[in-house]
């Protein structure tokens, strides 16, 4: 198990990662996805949908469509799709290689996907991203980071093997490093939680 990949790692915890991560969905989550969803509209692309914790926020005037690597992830969000009756379209495909058309979004959203990316995977997902996001459109990456503060640090850096070990994620991603290479300029980073939790936002350099 030490040795699990993506998706290889969401396999096997497909099942139990809604209740492994409730408190943190509860006490935290909940509240930056009602912010992250508000005024988005149009064709949206929800990149690393996961088990669908978004959906209970999807605008009702935007067509959404989800796409994860995972196939046991993408049945827990089948199931709550159908419990919530929500209008998505849900994909099995990998972000490093959508299927979809150049320009097919209005807005692309990310929520946590960065975090579980390999950073030699960094630049060719935010790449892909660019090339399905429209011309006037954005693109909402939600992501953690390492607290400045040194206590909330500390306890980050004790928390940090754990965290890779069971999600494959990581707090030192800085995928707004990458921007540029993408062809992306970061017109705004936006704490949403303390200053673990950033919303960082692209639009394609020189719109």
């Amino acid at each position: 198990m030490a040795n699990k990949t993506e998706p290889e790692v969401y396999t096997s915890i497909a099942r139990l990662y809604d209740l492994l991560d409730l408190p943190f969905e509860y006490f935290r989550y909940r509240h930056i996805r009602e912010q992250l969803w508000q005024n988005i509209t149009g064709e949206v692309l929800d990149a690393g949908v996961g088990t669908g914790r978004n959906m209970e926020y999807y605008p009702v005037n935007a067509r959404i469509t989800g796409i994860d690597l995972s196939p046991a992830m993408l049945g827990r969000a089948r199931k709550r799709q159908q419990r919530l009756n929500c209008d998505v379209r849900l994909l099995n495909m990998n972000v490093t290689a959508l299927s979809f058309k150049a320009q097919s979004f209005d807005v692309v959203v990310s929520t946590f996907l960065f975090c579980v990316l390999d950073d030699a995977l960094q630049l060719p997902a935010l790449k892909e991203l660019a090339r399905v996001c429209r011309k006037d459109g954005e693109i909402h990456i939600l992501e953690y980071a390492y607290s400045k503060r040194p206590l909330k640090r500390l306890i980050m850096r004790l928390w940090a093997p754990w965290v890779k070990w069971m999600y494959g994620a990581r707090f030192d991603r800085n995928t707004e490093q990458y921007a540029d290479a993408a062809g992306l300029e970061l017109v705004s980073e936006t704490c949403l939680h303390q200053d673990i939790i950033k919303l960082l936002v692209f639009r394609l350099r020189g719109k």
